[in-house]
C-alpha cells in the first residue's frame, strides 16, 4: 500500500491536549515538517513557553527546554550563542512573546540572535481563562473586557511584525494565517523560510501566525474561523513586514 499522508517524524505520537478547532496543532504539524525536509532534527532546539503550549516538549521529537513565562527567547538565545550550530526555535503565545515576555522579544531582535520565533497571535489569553491580551482587538470581549476593550483606558493592540520590522537586527518578519489551505501552505513557506534564514546565519525570524481560540471567543471552531476572516486579519494584515534577504518591508 502506498502511503500518501503521513505523521512526520519530528512530531511524537502523543495525543494534543488542546481544545476541539484549535490552530497549535496545525502548526505543530507544519514545524515538524520542515524540520523533516530540512533535515535537522538531530539538530535542532525547541523552547516551549508558558500558555496553552506550555507541553509542546511532549510533541516533538526534538530536543526541548521549557522557560519561565515571557522567557524564551532568553533561553533560546542562551542555548544558541552555547550551541551555535544548533537550530533553535522558540514557540511563544500572545501573552508570553507581547506582554510579559516584551523586553525579551524586542531585545533579542535588535541583538539579532540568530533564533526562529513562532508567535501564535489568537488575540486572548487561553490558558488562564480568556483574559484581554495585548493583541486584544478595540472593542473585543474578553473575561477581562465585558463591554469591549477601550482603547480610552487599555490601549490599542500590539502590532508585533509591524513593531520588530523597524529593528536592524531582525532578517524576517512575517504575517501568515491557517484560516484555509492556501494559508496554511504560505504559512509553511514561511517557517521554512525562518528556519532556513537561521541557517544562513542572517540573524532574528519570526512567524506570526494569527490563530482561533475558539474555546475562549466562545464561538463554535467553524464560526471562530470566519472571525478571524472578518476581524483579526483586517487589523492583522497578511504579508511580509521585513525580509532582509530579498529587500523586502511592506504587507500584502
Amino acid at each position: 500500500m502506498t502511503v500518501v499522508f503521513d505523521r512526520p517524524h519530528a512530531l511524537t505520537d502523543n495525543v494534543f491536549h488542546y481544545c476541539p478547532g484549535c490552530s497549535h496543532g496545525i502548526v505543530h504539524r507544519l514545524i515538524a515538517e520542515v524540520i523533516d525536509e530540512l533535515g535537522i532534527e538531530g539538530k535542532t532546539v525547541g523552547v516551549a513557553p508558558v500558555g496553552c503550549a506550555v507541553f509542546a516538549y511532549n510533541y516533538f521529537n526534538c530536543d526541548m527546554a521549557e522557560a519561565a513565562h515571557g522567557r524564551a527567547p532568553a533561553v533560546a538565545t542562551g542555548i544558541k550563542r552555547a550551541n551555535p550550530d544548533n537550530i533553535v526555535f522558540t514557540y511563544q503565545g500572545d501573552g508570553d512573546l507581547a506582554a510579559i515576555g516584551t523586553a525579551e522579544t524586542v531585545h533579542a531582535a535588535t541583538r539579532g540572535e540568530n533564533i526562529t520565533v513562532i508567535f501564535i497571535n489568537n488575540a486572548i489569553y487561553g490558558m488562564t481563562g480568556g483574559q484581554m491580551a495585548p493583541t486584544s482587538l478595540p472593542g473585543q470581549i474578553t473575561q477581562t473586557t465585558p463591554y469591549g476593550r477601550d482603547v480610552k483606558t487599555a490601549g490599542y493592540p500590539v502590532r508585533v511584525c509591524e513593531m520588530l520590522s523597524t529593528l536592524s537586527g531582525t532578517a524576517l518578519a512575517q504575517r501568515v494565517a491557517v484560516d484555509s489551505v492556501a494559508h496554511i501552505h504560505q504559512t509553511k513557506a514561511a517557517i521554512k523560510k525562518a528556519f532556513q534564514y537561521q541557517q544562513e546565519k542572517l540573524g532574528y525570524s519570526i512567524v506570526e501566525v494569527v490563530s482561533t481560540c475558539s474555546t475562549n471567543w466562545g464561538l463554535s471552531p467553524v464560526d471562530a474561523i470566519q472571525w478571524l476572516k472578518d476581524n483579526m486579519i483586517p487589523y492583522y494584515p497578511l504579508g511580509v513586514y521585513k525580509d532582509i534577504k530579498e529587500g523586502e518591508q511592506k504587507n500584502d
